[in-house]
């Protein structure tokens, strides 16, 4: 086996970091090398699980101290996209905010140039807003990752459309609504991208998609029961695994004895760490689940020193997640993918209340796939969620069904077969 150097250049938000660093463990273990270009936010944080760091000082970032997690927490919230307005609605605001981020990405094109040059990989694996075209020009064989929702990147009209939500069996009128809103709101960008890209000799933009494919290879993590493979066959050149997931033997957890000494199920509850910085919002959920008869862990997010628990409830500002899912008895999560897949994974029902983006998508199909019940993270009741809780933990039928999904995506464990696809692909070009 020839040893790979292989370059994530991963989106700076925690959910696609930790997907990068999954990735990055089962290659590391059969004996590749990985390097993060990544901007200095990270710095320190990748190299306890081997990761070589490779640190950008960003023009948009004032404060290199403070958490990536927390300033995109807070550009969310500033831009009204934390709280209670609709799928639409948010997808439009992110629209409008397309030209600040496509700054960035020009950004980082350039840093990623200057990365490729210092590191000189075999292989890419990418996960960006936009392609870039550094990467695309390398000529080095490079990965399409995909660590949100599958329909984020396979657009098909067989399928609902990215960010909004909806049901698998439409209306297909709503569906359409929402297609001619995002293309309407995206077009200016779109434009903008598709002439960079056919100017550098790449195939056009496919329509409302801001980003080519890989020719090599393109990657995505979401469970065989979730998929939406029963409504469009898996695309030509793309590749599933389960999950996404990592694992974190730095980090070990047991339940508190504070919650040990107390009765009821034990229940997760995370809005992410985007999420977690709507402190308002997460003072009103945990004030109703002080209601419950329950035990809950708790990450408080990036603002979490701003509000207080009670006393059915333990927190940090951030917990060793994939250490407390195995130990929990129910999940309430804002739906990102890293949590959905993962949660699935170790087979426990899901509260899914989502925030933003791809999580609405994910809600909606956890609910129709009968795993979990959606929410309103801002407009739901106390009775809602306290139902819900109590519902779920009561259905003894999920949780073996449940449990049974869990242990095939363990016996499987398909993300360990990525080395020798990464080994595959760079012999053949």
């Amino acid at each position: 086996m020839t040893k790979l150097k292989v370059l994530f250049i991963p989106i700076d938000g925690t959910g696609h970091v930790n997907a990068a660093i999954a990735m990055s463990q089962v290659l590391i273990k059969a004996g590749h090398e990985c390097t993060f270009g990544i901007c200095d936010q990270w710095r320190g944080k990748l190299e306890p699980y081997g990761i070589r760091e490779i640190l950008w000082s960003m023009k948009d970032r004032q404060n290199a101290d403070e958490s990536a997690a927390k300033y995109w927490g807070l550009y969310l919230k500033e831009k009204g996209i934390l709280g209670p307005v609709s799928p639409l609605e948010k997808a439009v605001i992110m629209l409008k905010e397309q030209k600040d981020i496509n700054k960035m990405q020009q950004e980082i094109d350039d840093k990623v140039k200057q990365t490729i040059s210092q590191v000189r990989p075999d292989i890419i694996i990418l996960d960006q807003m936009t392609s870039l075209i550094s990467v695309m020009k390398s000529g080095i064989p490079w990965v399409l990752v995909c660590s949100c929702n599958p329909l984020t990147y396979i657009r098909d009209d067989r399928t609902p459309p990215a960010f909004s939500g909806l049901p698998t069996t439409g209306p297909i009128s709503e569906w359409q609504t929402f297609n001619t809103a995002y293309k309407e709101g995206i077009q200016e960008t779109w434009q903008m991208l598709n002439d960079i890209e056919v100017s550098n000799g790449f195939p056009p933009l496919k329509e409302r998609s801001l980003f080519n494919e890989s020719k090599y290879l393109n990657i995505y993590g979401y469970p065989l029961e979730l998929d939406y493979l029963e409504i469009r066959p898996l695309p030509e050149n793309w590749y599933r695994f389960d999950n996404f997931m990592r694992s974190e033997l730095h980090l070990p957890f047991e339940v508190p004895q504070q919650l040990l000494d107390k009765p009821g199920k034990l229940i997760y509850f995370s809005l992410g760490s985007m999420g977690g910085t709507d402190v308002d919002n997460m003072k009103r959920l945990v004030g109703i689940l002080a209601k419950s008869k329950h035990r809950f862990v708790v990450s408080k997010g990036p603002l979490g020193n701003e509000y207080d628990l009670p006393d059915n409830m333990w927190g940090e500002i951030s917990v060793p997640q994939i250490n407390v899912l195995p130990l929990v008895d129910l999940v309430i999560t804002h739906g990102g993918n890293n949590t959905i897949t993962e949660t699935f994974s170790f087979g426990k029902p899901m509260i899914v209340m989502p925030l933003f983006g791809d999580q609405f998508d994910n809600a909606q199909r956890v609910q129709e796939k009968g795993f979990g019940i959606r929410l309103d993270a801002y407009k739901c009741s106390e009775e809602e969620l306290l139902t819900a809780i109590e519902n779920l933990s009561e259905n003894t039928i999920l949780a073996e069904k449940l449990q049974k999904i869990s242990q095939k995506i363990c016996d499987e464990n398909s993300l360990t077969k990525l080395p020798q696809i990464l080994e595959s692909l760079t012999h053949l070009f």
